[in-house]
């Protein structure tokens, strides 16, 4: 099976379990009318699309195994900005979030901003907020991330994150947000399924930061770049990321060292606020 036949052949596997389009729509955080032009084969369907279509029809890992071969025939794919403002950051927001769900370890690594799933609720609006989006639309996308936040209290997954000391020193909301932002990241440290990492400023490196990303079991990473992101699925590929995460985090604090760090940089905040 090649690219060119995921469509039709998502469709039968479909059709088969006696699943109803709109439920595996549902189910995979897709319109009904994008699952039908993936299945008569108008539209090609991302690595992504494939995987949370073939988790909502709840196929075998073998099955899943074949499908996810053929999806991943282009191994690299690009989405811009523009396409997923477009549909909508609230819904890229849900299909994160099943994203997130089918995975066992998320491994962040973040030079620019704090992490989606360490960010305060005023953290959010700030950084949707420099898209343009307002009123009703940013409201939807600041709750549809806080809800996203949820799996970060799932026991039975593993979250690391390792963030440069940069990261928490952007003020990129007021001072006392910026200390309250911290305390959030430092209260998370503390749930034993997560690990949170500072690389130091006064520690000499060895590599780049190079840009924020995303990696996903040992299966994709996700990167984001000023016009798009990008998905990541060779394995060689992937690889190249792991030892880069992996590479930060053995520089990096941890544990008390690294909330001795981000207390430091909490209190400068607080201080600033004094009279």
């Amino acid at each position: 099976m090649n690219r060119t036949q995921l469509g039709t052949a998502l469709r039968e596997l479909r059709q088969a379990s006696g699943k109803e389009a709109k439920a595996v729509a549902r189910g995979a955080v897709m319109s009904p009318s994008k699952l039908s032009k993936i299945e008569t084969g108008k539209v090609s369907p991302t690595v992504v699309d494939v995987e949370r279509i073939l988790t909502a029809i709840g196929v075998s890992d073998e099955v899943k195994a074949e499908y996810m071969a053929a999806a991943r025939a282009d191994a690299t794919e690009a989405t811009a900005w523009r396409l997923i403002r477009r549909l909508g950051y609230h819904r890229k927001q849900q299909q994160i979030k099943a994203l997130d769900d089918s995975t066992d370890m998320i491994r962040v690594f973040q030079p620019s901003l704090v992490p989606g799933l360490l960010q305060t609720p005023e953290y959010i609006r700030a950084v949707f907020a420099r898209t343009g989006i307002g009123g009703e639309q940013l409201d939807r996308t600041v709750a549809a991330r806080i809800a996203r936040q949820q799996s970060l209290y799932e026991t039975t997954k593993t979250f690391r994150f390792v963030i440069t000391e940069s990261v928490l020193r952007w003020r990129f909301v007021p001072d006392v947000m910026m200390a309250g932002q911290l305390d959030r990241i430092l209260s998370a440290s503390r749930l034993p399924h997560v690990d949170v990492r500072v690389v130091p400023l006064t520690v000499r490196q060895f590599d780049v930061p190079s840009h924020s990303f995303v990696i996903r079991d040992d299966r994709m990473v996700t990167v984001e770049t000023i016009h798009a992101e990008i998905s990541v699925t060779d394995p060689r590929d992937v690889e190249l990321y792991i030892r880069k995460f992996e590479g930060f985090a053995e520089a990096a604090f941890a544990a008390d060292e690294m909330r001795r760090a981000i207390e430091i940089i909490r209190d400068d905040f607080l201080w600033r606020q004094e009279p």
